[in-house]
C-alpha cells in the first residue's frame, strides 16, 4: 500500500479538526455546555476521542475555537454576499448585523461562549479567533478607520456588549434598539446591512 503524502495528511487533519468544531457547535448550541463531553463531541464528528484532546487543549479552548470559527464563517459570508459591497459603510453594516444575528439564532451557544470568556482563563487567541480579527480589522480599515489599533478593539468591545445585552436573562435588550445604537454610533444608515423586519425604532433612520 502507497503511503499517503504529507499534503494529503495535513488534509484529512484540516477536515477530521473542521468536523471536531462543527460538531461542538451542533451539540453546545443544543444540549448546552454542561451536558455536552468530549466523548459526545467525538462520536458526532466520526473521530477517535484522543483525536479531540490531541487537537484541542480542554473542552473550554474547544468551544471558544469553535465558536470564533462559526463567527468567522458567518461573517465571511456575510461581507461576501451578492452583491458584493467594496464601500466600508455597508461592510461595517454587514459585520454589525452577521453577529448580532448569530446571538439571535444560536442564543444558548453564544451565551455559553460569552459566559466562558468572562471565566478565569479568559479570551483564547486561537488561529480561530486570528481569522475573524482579520476580517473585523480589514472592515475597520474599509470603513475609513485612521487608528485601526484602537478603533478595532473597540469594535469587538461593542459587539461583545452588544452580543451580551440581547442575551442578558431575565433582561434582555431588542436586538433592533442595539443595532441602531451602533448604527449610530458609526453613523450608518439604518438601510444597511440587512435591516430586521418592523423598520427603526423609536423614530430612528
Amino acid at each position: 500500500m502507497t503511503p499517503r503524502s504529507p499534503s494529503v495528511n495535513e488534509e484529512l487533519r484540516r477536515r477530521s479538526r473542521e468536523r471536531i468544531l462543527e460538531a461542538t457547535v451542533d451539540l453546545v448550541g443544543v444540549r448546552g455546555y454542561e451536558a455536552t463531553t468530549l466523548g459526545d463531541i467525538a462520536e458526532r464528528a466520526g473521530v477517535a476521542r484522543g483525536l479531540v484532546s490531541y487537537y484541542f487543549d480542554g473542552k473550554r479552548k474547544l468551544l471558544q475555537a469553535a465558536v470564533h470559527r462559526l463567527m468567522h464563517l458567518t461573517l465571511a459570508e456575510a461581507l461576501e454576499r451578492e452583491p458584493r459591497a467594496e464601500d466600508g459603510e455597508e461592510r461595517l453594516a454587514r459585520a454589525i448585523d452577521a453577529i448580532l444575528g448569530l446571538a439571535v439564532a444560536r442564543p444558548t451557544l453564544m451565551r455559553t461562549h460569552m459566559a466562558g470568556i468572562l471565566q478565569a482563563e479568559g479570551f483564547v487567541r486561537c488561529e480561530e479567533q486570528q481569522r475573524l480579527a482579520f476580517l473585523l480589522r480589514d472592515t475597520m480599515v474599509r470603513y475609513g478607520s485612521e487608528d485601526v489599533d484602537r478603533d478595532y478593539p473597540l469594535l469587538r468591545a461593542l459587539l461583545m456588549g452588544a452580543v451580551v445585552g440581547v442575551l442578558l436573562p431575565g433582561a434582555p435588550m431588542p436586538m433592533a434598539r442595539l443595532r441602531a445604537e451602533l448604527f449610530h454610533r458609526y453613523g450608518l444608515a439604518w438601510g444597511r446591512g440587512m435591516p430586521p423586519d418592523g423598520g427603526p425604532p423609536g423614530g430612528m433612520l
